[in-house]
C-alpha cells in the first residue's frame, strides 16, 4: 500500500469515515491508467461543443438612439416640419375657454414605465411640439439610464414659461400628475403647476361619444383626422421596450416608442385645430 493511499485512509478514519470505502492500491492504480491523453483530449473536444455560447446576438448590438446626448444618459431628439397656416387665435369655446394664441401652446406626452401611475412609475420619455411660424417644431427627451431622470424633468421645466398653455389627450388625469410626482421626487419645482392645460379628450368624448367604438386617440385619429398608423408599436409595449433597452438589450424597439410619442403630439396639434374649426394643411409626419 502506497504511504499516500494509508495516510488517506487514516484521515477518513479520524473523520468517522469508513476505510473499506477506499478502493485498494492496486484498484486505484487501474483506474488510474484508464486516463490517457488522447481521452482528456476527446473530453476537452465535447466539453467545447456543448459549452453555450457566449457571442452577443446581432440585435442585442444595436444600441444606437436617435439625437444628441445633452446630459450623461438623456439624449435630445428634434424636428422641423413644415405645417401650413395657422389662425391667430384659437377658438376656445370648443373647451370652454377664451380665445388664445397658437404660439402660446405647448403639445406634450410622455412614455412611461406602467399605466397605473404612482411613485413607482416614472416617464421616460417626454415628447413636446410647439408651433414656430409656419413650421411645427417636435423635441422628444429619451432617459438612457435611471440616474438622468432629474436632468431630462430639469431640461423640460425650461421649455415651460408662465405664459404657456399645455395641450395633452388625458394629461390632466395621467401625465401631469405623473410628472409632479416625478417632479417632488427630484426635489424639483414643478413647471406645471399653475399653467393652463387643454386636455383634448374631453371635448372629443362630448363631441364623439357614441358616434365611434371609443375615443381613444388613435380611433380619433383614424376616424376624424384620417390619420392611419403603420407599424406602429402599441403604447402598452412601451415599458418593455425601455426596460429592455436599459437592461443591455436592442435599441430597435425603443426607437419605435419614440417614433410612436412623435406621431402622438403632431395629431394632438392637427386635432386642436379641428376641435376649434380651422382645418390645417397636410404637415409631415416623419421624425429624424
Amino acid at each position: 500500500m502506497s504511504a499516500t493511499l494509508a495516510q488517506l485512509r487514516a484521515l477518513t478514519r479520524q473523520a468517522g469515515g469508513r476505510a473499506a470505502a477506499l478502493p485498494a492500491d492496486g484498484a486505484l492504480r487501474a483506474r488510474t491508467s484508464l486516463i490517457t491523453p488522447d481521452s482528456v483530449t476527446a473530453l476537452r473536444n465535447l466539453l467545447r461543443v456543448r459549452a453555450p455560447s457566449t457571442a452577443t446576438p446581432a440585435a442585442a448590438r444595436d444600441r444606437a438612439l436617435p439625437g444628441a446626448e445633452i446630459a450623461p444618459g438623456l439624449r435630445l431628439i428634434t424636428a422641423r416640419l413644415p405645417f401650413g397656416g395657422l389662425p391667430e387665435q384659437i377658438d376656445g369655446a370648443f373647451d370652454r375657454r377664451p380665445d388664445f394664441d397658437p404660439c402660446r401652446v405647448l403639445f406634450f406626452d410622455t412614455e412611461t414605465t406602467g399605466l397605473a401611475g404612482g411613485a413607482g412609475t416614472r416617464a421616460f420619455m417626454i415628447g413636446a411640439a410647439h408651433w414656430d411660424g409656419t413650421d411645427i417644431v417636435v423635441r422628444q427627451l429619451v432617459i438612457a439610464t435611471l440616474a438622468a431622470e432629474p436632468a431630462m424633468l430639469a431640461e423640460f421645466a425650461r421649455w415651460l414659461t408662465q405664459g404657456t398653455v399645455l395641450a395633452s389627450y388625458n394629461g390632466k388625469s395621467y401625465d401631469a400628475p405623473l410628472l409632479r410626482t416625478r417632479y417632488r421626487l427630484a426635489r424639483q419645482a414643478n413647471p406645471l403647476a399653475g399653467l393652463e392645460h387643454v386636455d383634448l379628450l374631453y371635448p372629443s368624448r362630448r363631441r364623439y361619444r357614441g358616434r365611434f367604438e371609443n375615443c381613444r386617440l388613435v380611433t380619433i385619429e383614424r376616424r376624424v383626422l384620417g390619420i392611419v398608423r403603420e407599424d406602429d408599436l402599441p403604447g402598452s409595449e412601451a415599458p418593455a421596450a425601455w426596460l429592455a433597452y436599459l437592461r443591455g438589450g436592442s435599441a430597435a424597439k425603443l426607437r419605435r416608442v419614440g417614433e410612436h410619442n412623435h406621431q402622438d403630439v403632431l395629431s394632438l396639434a392637427r386635432l386642436l385645430l379641428h376641435l376649434a374649426g380651422w382645418e390645417a394643411t397636410d404637415c409631415l409626419v416623419a421624425s429624424n
